[in-house]
This record gives C-alpha cells, structure tokens and sequence, in this order.
C-alpha cells in the first residue's frame, strides 16, 4: 500500500492525465473535403469503363478514392518502381549517376523507345542518369529494362518495394517479356531492334488476342491500385523513401516528363505544378487498357497531393480518357480553393 502522503498527489496526477488521455483518444483526424469527395466519386461513376482514382493529401494524410484498391495495369507508370529501385542503389553506393553502360541493338525492346536511333552498330555509350533521364521524361522502354538489369532484374525492385512500406504495388517481368504476354506471344531476343514482335502479333487471331488481354487486365503482372501508387508517391515527397538529393532528382525528372500533357496536367489552374509519370497498354478492336497517369500536385501555396489514374479497361475515345484526368486535377485545384 501507498503511503497517505503520496496518495494525493498520485490522484491530482491521474486527474490531469485523465482529460489529456480521453483527447487523444477522440482526437479528429483531418478530413478529405466533402467538394472533392462527391467528385471524385461522380466522375468515377460517369466514366464508362474501368478506372480506379485516388487522391492523397502528402500533408494531411486523408484519402480520397473510387476504387482505389482494385490492382490495374501500371505498364509505364511502373518505371517509377525501376527508378525508384536505381535511386535507392545509389543511396547505398552500388551504383553511381555517372556509371556508363552500352546499350546494343540486342538491347532494345519494343514500342515506344526514342533512344533506338541513337543505338548504333558499336552500341550507344550512356550514363545511368542518362538512363534515368530517358526513362522518366520520354518513357523509353529499352532505357527502362537496361536500368532494370542494372539495379538487378524485377526481383531486386519487389525487394524495394517491400522494404520501402509501398503495398498494393507489384512489378513485371520488364517490358519485353510483359507486351509479348499481354498480346498472347512469348518474346523472342531475335525480335529485338526489328518489327518481329509486330509482325507475329499480326498473325494472331483476333480471338487469341482477345483472349491474351483478357487475362492480362484479370490479373496483371504489373498490377497495382490506385491507393498503392498514392502511398508511394506521398512518402517519396516526404522523404522518406530516398536520400534529400535522391528524392530531388527523381522529381525534378518527374516534372521535366514530356509526355502526357492533355493527361492530369490539363487540369493545372495557376500556379500549380505537376511531377508525374504516364502508362498507356495495348489497344484491341477498340478496346484500350493500360491508359493511366500518376503524380504528385503542388500548389501555389507549396500544400501536396499525390494523384492516380488508372484506367484498366474501356472503350471510351482517347478525349474522353484524357478529359478524366483532366477533370480529376481539376476537382482538387477546385477543392483546395
């Protein structure tokens, strides 16, 4: 038993203790406007097709989304995860910016790879920042999956991924490998730095693509929510997945991106910026999948929202695709005021 003495005290202290406790207990979590919360679920409801669209506040912490667990497509939203990756190896000093790499005609991939011109019978002589470069601003699909064996192939970037707290996100097997997949065929190195994989895809039958896509969109490789790619982006602007120079270079890069500018970015009121990364699939008989953009807004006032869509499948024309994205940058300029 306590002596007297000391038991008055003890009461005062618990007394006190006691209001401070219950405050915690009820304290009011910052919420998401109510402005943005019918929008975002409006135009979630308006579009036909499948879309899942979140909105993160970096600072506040509140989510706002439509669907935004469901896992979609990335395809070239992923190569954040492959820079990410890259950054993060830098970090650690096993890799360096100034690294340089040949890139050879065995190297290239397919679709959308702007440095092919560039690669000639020696090869190309590159710098891992010139990959990054590539990569991020144009999307270049061989600079991605030559970054991707540097930083140790898909496997080294799940483990980046875990380490780092980023659910909801998973990586394929780079873009040669996933695009062959996806239109029913299993890529052949032969392919590469030619029209192989368009001329084989040509020969398929329409029922077979069909059916390649389908499962692709049913559980992509790459798949990842709407709500995983915003907790991503969040903690990459609050510094905590990278290094303070490493978390600047990499959305400096996201900022100097070339593509997708009638995406999220037509949406921009005064004074805002936008650093992202876009991904667009494979279209079949009018059928688009894959056609998505992500990335962190800034407002004038410096105050941060991570944003994804992601559209995994729909029949809409592109302007109707790329108003969406629009139209959801547009609701969180409206509801920041």
């Amino acid at each position: 038993m306590l002596p007297r003495r000391l038991i008055a005290p003890l009461l005062a202290a618990l007394a006190l203790a006691e209001p401070a406790a219950a405050r915690d207990r009820g304290a009011v979590r910052p919420q998401p406007p109510a402005r943005l919360l019918n929008a975002v679920e409006a135009l979630g409801q308006r579009f036909p097709g499948a879309v899942g669209i979140s909105v993160r506040d970096v600072d506040r912490g509140w989510t706002v989304s439509w669907q935004g667990g469901t896992r979609r497509p990335q395809q070239s939203v992923s190569k954040l995860w492959v820079a990410l990756a890259t950054f993060d190896a830098i970090d650690r000093g096993t890799l360096s910016l100034r690294k340089t790499v040949t890139v050879r005609r065995a190297d290239l991939t397919l679709f959308h790879q702007p440095i092919r011109a560039r690669v000639g019978a020696g090869g190309l002589r590159i710098t891992i920042a010139g990959l990054l470069d590539c990569a991020l601003t144009r999307s270049d699909n061989t600079c991605n999956d030559v970054l991707l064996r540097q930083v140790g192939g898909p496997a080294a970037v799940r483990r980046t991924l875990t380490r780092k707290g980023i659910t909801g996100v998973t990586f394929g097997p780079g873009e040669r490998l996933l695009q062959a997949r996806t239109a029913g065929l299993t890529w052949r190195d032969s392919w590469a730095g030619g029209d192989g994989f368009l001329r084989a895809r040509a020969r398929l039958s329409l029922a077979a693509r069909r059916r390649a896509l389908d499962r692709y969109v049913a559980s992509p490789p790459d798949g990842a929510s709407a709500d995983g790619v915003t907790l991503g982006l969040a903690r990459l602007a609050q510094g905590r997945l990278l290094s303070k120079a490493s978390t600047a270079r990499m959305l400096a890069l996201m900022r100097a991106s070339r593509t997708g500018p009638l995406r999220l970015r037509a949406g921009l009121g005064r004074g805002w910026t936008l650093a992202h990364k876009t991904g667009t699939g494979q279209e079949l008989a009018g059928t688009a999948t894959g056609t998505n953009d992500v990335g962190l807004l800034t407002a004038p006032d410096g105050h941060r929202y991570a944003v994804a869509v992601l559209i995994a499948r729909t029949r809409a024309p592109l302007r109707a695709r790329l108003r969406l994205m629009g139209d959801v940058t547009r609701a969180v300029v409206r509801a920041h005021g």
